[in-house]
C-alpha cells in the first residue's frame, strides 16, 4: 500500500522534475542543487502559466459579448497577434519542445481567434467572421499536419517576431488615437504581461531557442505598453445607446370663449 502511494507521488513529481533531479533531491537529499532548482522552478512556472492561460482572455470575450461591441479592439492587431501565437505553437510542437514551455499557446490560440472572430462579427458582419474562422482552421490543420518543412516553419516563427510586435503596437496606437481603451479588459492585459514575462524565463531554461526567447521578450514589452495605457485612458464599460431627442411641444393657445348674445 505504502509503496503504491510512493510510486504515485513519484509520478506526480516527475511531471516537474527530471529523473536526474528527482534523484538529486530525494536520493542524495541535495535540496540546494542550483541547476535542478532552476529547472523545477521553470517547470512549475510553465504549468502554472498553462493553467492560467485557460481563462486569460475570457474576461475580454465576456466583455465583448456582454456589450455586443468590439469597440477599441483592433482587428489587424488581433490577426497579427494570432499570427505570432500560431507560429510559436506550430514551431514548438514540431520541434518537440516540452509542453510546459509552450502549452499556454494552445489556449491563447483558441481565445485570440475567438476575439478576432467576434470583432469581425460585430464590426463587419457574420459572413466575414465565418470566412476568417474557416480559412484559419484550414491553415492551422495544414501547419500541424507535418506537410511543411522545418526550415519553412523556422522562417514562419522568425517573421512572427516583428509581426507580433507590430500587431501590439497597432493596438497601442489605436488606443492613443481614440484616447480610450474601448472594450479591452485590464485583467486580460495584466495576465498577458506577467505571463509573457514568466515565459522568458521558462524559454531560457527549457528551450534555449533564441527566436522563442526574443518572441516572449518583445511580447512582454508590447503588453507592458498596452497595460500602461490603462493608467492614462478610460475603458468603456458599456455601449451607450443614442438617446432620442424629444420634440418640444408648442404651447397650445387657450380656447376661444363663445360670445353671449
Amino acid at each position: 500500500m505504502i509503496s503504491t502511494i510512493i510510486a504515485y507521488i513519484k509520478k506526480l513529481l516527475l511531471l516537474l522534475l527530471s529523473p536526474e533531479c528527482y534523484d538529486v533531491f530525494f536520493t542524495e537529499f541535495n535540496f540546494f542543487h542550483i541547476p535542478c532548482l532552476k529547472a523545477s522552478l521553470s517547470k512549475s512556472l510553465g504549468y502554472g502559466i498553462i493553467a492560467g492561460s485557460v481563462l486569460v482572455k475570457v474576461p475580454q470575450i465576456i466583455k465583448i459579448t456582454k456589450n455586443q461591441s468590439a469597440e477599441g479592439i483592433s482587428i489587424p492587431g488581433q490577426i497579427l497577434e494570432l499570427y505570432g501565437i500560431t507560429a510559436s505553437v506550430v514551431y514548438s510542437y514540431v520541434k518537440h519542445f516540452p509542453f510546459s514551455s509552450w502549452g499556454d499557446g494552445v489556449f491563447m490560440l483558441g481565445q485570440t481567434s475567438t476575439i478576432a472572430g467576434l470583432s469581425l462579427h460585430y464590426n463587419k458582419g457574420k459572413i466575414p467572421c465565418f470566412i476568417f474562422l474557416f480559412f484559419y482552421s484550414t491553415l492551422l490543420y495544414i501547419l500541424l499536419s507535418g506537410w511543411i518543412s522545418i526550415d519553412l516553419l523556422w522562417t514562419f516563427q522568425a517573421t512572427s517576431v516583428p509581426i507580433m510586435f507590430v500587431g501590439k503596437l497597432i493596438q497601442a496606437f489605436q488606443n492613443y488615437s481614440s484616447k480610450s481603451m474601448g472594450q479591452q479588459s485590464i485583467i486580460t492585459v495584466s495576465l498577458l504581461f506577467f505571463g509573457s514575462l514568466a515565459r522568458v524565463f521558462t524559454s531560457v531554461e527549457e528551450t534555449g531557442d533564441h527566436i522563442v526567447i526574443l518572441t516572449y521578450s518583445l511580447a512582454s514589452l508590447a503588453n507592458g505598453v498596452v497595460l500602461s495605457q490603462f493608467m492614462i485612458y478610460p475603458s468603456s464599460h458599456g455601449v451607450k445607446k443614442p438617446q432620442r431627442v424629444k420634440k418640444q411641444q408648442r404651447p397650445q393657445p387657450p380656447p376661444k370663449k363663445k360670445k353671449i348674445r
